[in-house]
C-alpha cells in the first residue's frame, strides 16, 4: 500500500506534469471505483488541475476548485502516460478503474490488482468532505507536530504501539511498512503497549518516525511514479524481507502473518531476542 513517502511523491510528480494543464476527460472503467456522484466526475472536463497535494495516504488534485481525491489502498497505482489512446478503456477488462486525459494529449491511470477492490475516488468540493479526510490524525511530519503533541497522543492508550502508529485518526500517512520500519529503527517491540513507554522511550521512538518518514520522502523526491514501488521496496530494513539478515545486527528478519495482514521485526533488535508469536496465540514464545 503506498503510505505518505510515495503519496508525496506521486503529489511532486502531479505537480510537475499535470498542474496547468486542463482536463480533457474523465472515462470510468470501473463504477464501483467512485465514491461520490454530485459533482459528477464530468464536471471536471474543461477545468485547469491548479494544484496537487496530500491527506495522509489521499492523493488529493485541485481541479479549478473541485477536488479529485484518490485513496489507493493497497493494490491500487497511478500510471501515467505521455500518451492515452483515444478510445476509451473498457469496463470490468483489465486493472483500469480510471482515466483522466489531459489536454496534452497524456494523463494518467489509476489501476487496481487483484480481486478485493478498495480503490476509491471521490470528486468533491471540500477535501473534508471525504470521510477519511475528515476523520485524519495530525501528519507526522509537520512543524508543529511536537514530541509534546506526540506524547499526548500515546498517553493512556492500551493499544499496541504497532496498531496506534497505523491509526488514521491518531497519525496521518503511516501504514504496514513503514510502522515495521519505525519500530525496528527505535527498536522497540511492535506489541510493546504504548502506554508503557516512559519519556525516553517516547522520545526514541518520535525520533525514528520523523527520521524514517524523512529519508522516505527523500529517496522517493523526483522519482517517476513507475520507480516508487521498487525504491520503496529497496528503502526496507525488515518490511518484506522475512528471512534476509538485520541489517543491523545480522539476525534472521522474523515474520508474523494475520489474516489479511503481516510484520516483520528483528528478535535481537526489538524483542530482545525473543521470537513473537503468532497474534492467533496471543503471547511470547518461551
Amino acid at each position: 500500500m503506498p503510505e505518505l513517502p510515495e503519496v508525496q511523491a506521486l503529489v511532486d510528480f502531479l505537480g510537475e506534469r499535470a498542474v496547468g494543464h486542463v482536463v480533457a476527460r474523465v472515462d470510468v472503467a470501473s463504477i464501483a471505483v467512485l465514491k461520490t456522484f454530485d459533482p459528477p466526475v464530468t464536471s471536471l472536463a474543461g477545468l485547469t488541475v491548479s494544484a496537487a497535494g496530500r491527506r495522509g495516504k489521499f492523493l488529493d488534485l485541485d481541479v479549478d476548485g473541485l477536488h479529485l481525491v484518490t485513496h489507493l489502498s493497497r493494490a491500487g497505482w497511478l500510471h501515467w502516460r505521455n500518451e492515452l489512446p483515444a478510445a476509451p478503456p473498457k469496463p470490468g477488462k483489465g486493472p483500469i478503474a480510471l482515466r483522466l486525459h489531459l489536454d496534452i494529449g497524456g494523463g494518467f491511470d489509476l489501476t487496481e490488482a487483484g480481486t478485493q477492490k478498495r480503490l476509491a475516488v471521490y470528486v468533491v468540493r471540500d477535501p473534508l468532505d471525504v470521510p477519511g479526510i475528515s476523520r485524519l490524525g495530525p501528519e507526522p511530519l509537520d512543524d508543529d507536530f511536537t514530541i509534546e503533541r506526540f506524547a499526548a497522543l500515546l498517553e493512556g492508550q492500551r493499544v499496541q504501539i504497532k496498531g496506534l502508529l497505523r491509526d488514521q485518526g491518531v497519525i496521518a500517512g503511516i501504514g504496514n511498512a513503514y510502522s515495521d520500519e519505525i519500530l525496528h529503527v527505535a527498536k522497540m517491540s511492535p506489541y510493546r503497549l504504548a502506554a508503557t513507554l516512559d519519556a525516553d522511550d517516547i522520545a526514541t521512538l518520535y525520533d525514528a518516525m520523523r527520521s524514517t518518514l524523512t529519508d522516505a520522502v527523500e529517496r522517493a523526491r523526483g522519482l517517476a511514479a513507475a520507480d516508487l514501488k521498487a525504491e520503496k521496496k529497496l528503502g526496507m530494513r525488515v518490511h518484506g524481507r522475512a528471512g534476509e539478515a538485520c541489517p543491523v545486527c545480522g539476525d534472521t528478519v522474523r515474520e508474523v502473518s494475520f489474516a489479511t495482514s503481516f510484520l516483520d521485526y528483528c528478535p535481537t533488535c526489538q524483542t530482545g531476542g525473543k521470537p513473537l508469536a503468532d497474534r492467533r496465540m496471543s503471547k511470547l514464545l518461551k
